[in-house]
């Protein structure tokens, strides 16, 4: 299965592709989609969109684990992100690829086995079951590639889970 991680933003959005296979990873590729500041928001968020719904069609996604969206203070700022992460989820809509959201909770718990893991911790363990050499900057990549662990992981409890029911 291949999956795209995505930690959403206006001026970064982190993504990271992997395989997961016979419960093994391998990383295909991760970066980000940046927009220069002062940049107006339509052109933006197009840049945005186009950059997402190309990674999507060069790597042949399977599906797509997403954090989802939390407020901060920054009403503002919460805006154009939960506007960019909407555009994402429209490139993914348009490719027919499922979309997974997951809190910052899950993804540490799902990474990590401890949900309040420091961010430290959450990147040491991408970069360990990831097998890189260094941690991948900046923090939104290591973040999109903690998002694709948390959902190879995730897709797996959930398959064993409905195996058993079967029974």
């Amino acid at each position: 299965m291949i999956i795209l991680g995505i930690d959403p933003g206006i001026a970064i959005v982190g993504y990271g592709v992997v395989e997961y296979k016979n419960s093994r990873f391998r990383v295909i590729d991760y970066g980000a989609v940046t927009t220069p500041a002062h940049t107006d928001v339509t052109t933006r968020l197009d840049m945005v969109y186009r950059g997402i719904d190309t990674i999507i069609k060069n790597y042949n996604i399977d599906e797509v684990g997403i954090e989802e969206l939390f407020f901060n203070k920054n009403v503002k700022t919460a805006i154009t992100v939960a506007q960019a992460r909407g555009v994402t989820l429209l490139a993914c809509r348009h490719n027919n690829i499922p979309v997974y959201e997951y809190t910052p909770l899950q993804v540490k718990q799902g990474v990590c086995g401890y949900g309040r893991a420091d961010k430290a911790q959450v990147q040491k363990m991408v970069t360990s079951f990831l097998n890189l050499k260094k941690v991948p900057k900046p923090d939104d990549v290591a973040d999109a590639l903690a998002i694709a662990i948390c959902h190879a992981h995730a897709n797996r409890l959930e398959k064993t889970l409905s195996n058993i029911r079967k029974y």
